[in-house]
């Protein structure tokens, strides 16, 4: 399969990840998460977001979500979240399930909730009839690709605090996020008053493996066990923390993510010379979306791999990757004019 704009997920593994899997690879070392791998890595995760951080390594990015979710809510509870959010939509119901809880689903234009649309959901505090609403759910950058200002998830998580719930943050692309706004890890989460994350690293070089990061000391309770409950429990967690060691140390996250980004503007930009290319959202991060007539991106299809977002709306995304190149942007914008001056014919 060649490089295509299907997803971030598609790309390989960056050389420094396999490096510390390999260098991880010698000897024994106590499973489950007993090892000085992991001590080292948790360390690390408190001197990124702070001293109260507690990290728990997952499998997966529903994982990490669910175990965030988990920890903030009971099955009475419900979670404020945009409806585009990926708990709502691509998570085949996992909190649900497993949580038990409810989903709020707010209609959003660009992606992003705001204090005004959480009020929508916030009533029947103490009707015992009705779910409780007890935590608040973003995404960074969110499914459309945009970005919530560090003031914005303040003002939502002061909104969450205010009415004694949770701010839990998405950000299975969090590296794009900080990369994009110019800040740390820290600032972005911990200083803006996030309870809990979810940190990815797999749409961004890692091999495998997610993290959910627990900021606030009153939602860490039982979380192994739990974890060990919900399936995420990985046995040779060495190789999930050696991950998040050289990620974060020798600053592949900031580069993958900073030439992602980049690559996304390239694409951004050269669509802007194409009047039948509408481009739906800002691009912010490392995602474009864009309107195309139908038998166009249909006929694109046999070029490059990608997802239709909305094919009633005929809008397509293409995400770009740590190992997209240029060329790939110079063909794929070839290929596009070629795919319309057939269909214009």
């Amino acid at each position: 399969m060649k490089r295509g704009f299907g997803s971030d997920n598609h790309s390989g593994i960056s050389p420094e990840i396999m490096e510390a899997i390999a260098s991880a690879n010698v000897e024994h070392a106590l499973a489950y998460g007993d090892d000085e791998y992991c001590r080292r890595t948790e360390q690390l995760f408190q001197d990124t977001f702070g001293p109260q951080a507690r990290v728990y390594f997952v499998f997966n990015g529903t994982g990490a979500n669910v175990l965030n979710i988990d920890a903030m809510c009971r099955s009475h509870h419900a979670v404020v979240c945009a409806e585009t959010a990926h708990i709502n939509v691509d998570e085949c119901g996992a909190p649900q399930r497993i949580v038990g809880c409810r989903l709020l689903t707010v209609p959003t234009p660009d992606g992003k909730l705001t204090p005004q649309l959480v009020k929508t959901q916030l009533h029947g505090f103490g009707f015992e009839h009705h779910s409780q609403p007890r935590a608040i759910s973003i995404t960074q950058p969110t499914e459309l690709g945009t970005l919530y200002s560090l003031d914005e998830i303040r003002a939502l998580a002061n909104l969450a605090h205010s009415h004694n719930m949770y701010l839990h943050l998405d950000g299975a692309r969090l590296a794009n996020a900080a990369v994009a706004l110019g800040c740390t890890f820290r600032q972005m989460t911990t200083d803006c008053g996030v309870d809990c994350l979810s940190f990815g690293g797999t749409k961004n070089g890692l091999l495998m493996g997610e993290s959910a990061v627990i900021l606030n000391p009153q939602l860490d309770v039982d979380l192994k066990y739990r974890r060990k409950q919900m399936a995420q429990l990985c046995s040779k967690m060495r190789f999930m923390a050696v991950q998040f060691d050289a990620y974060l140390t020798t600053g592949v996250w900031q580069r993958n993510a900073a030439h992602s980004n980049h690559m996304a503007q390239l694409l951004h930009n050269a669509l802007l010379s194409i009047p039948q290319a509408k481009i739906m959202y800002p691009v912010q991060a490392n995602s474009v979306f864009v309107k195309l007539p139908n038998k166009v991106w249909n006929a694109l299809l046999n070029d490059y791999f990608f997802y239709f977002w909305d094919e009633e709306q005929d809008v397509v995304r293409w995400m770009c990757s740590f190992d997209t190149t240029e060329d790939d942007i110079i063909n794929l914008i070839q290929a596009l004019k070629q795919r319309l001056q057939e269909y214009q014919a």
